[in-house]
């Protein structure tokens, strides 16, 4: 699997908006998407207009793989950038 970077800017008004999210995107990469995508780490951003964003890592087979997992999980998308290693 390759590693990319997933950030969202202003995605969700509240904490609450982003634990829903968050349950979401478990469950379909846990039971739809298992052998395609795996998320690995979030990092939770509070913007400056007091929104929440998020910069998350996830590995996938391929881009379109990450991008499927976003689009079943109503998630919103920022470019996507493989993450390499230095």
């Amino acid at each position: 699997m390759n590693n990319y970077v997933i950030v969202r800017r202003n995605a969700w008004k509240t904490a609450e908006e982003l634990e829903r999210a968050a349950g979401r995107s478990s469950r379909v990469g846990s039971e739809e998407m298992p052998d395609r995508v795996r998320w690995i780490r979030t990092y939770v951003c509070q913007q400056p207009d007091g929104s929440l964003g998020s910069i998350c890592i996830y590995q996938g087979t391929d881009r379109d793989a990450v991008i499927e997992h976003a689009r079943r999980s109503g998630l919103p998308m920022s470019p996507r950038r493989p993450k390499r290693a230095p």
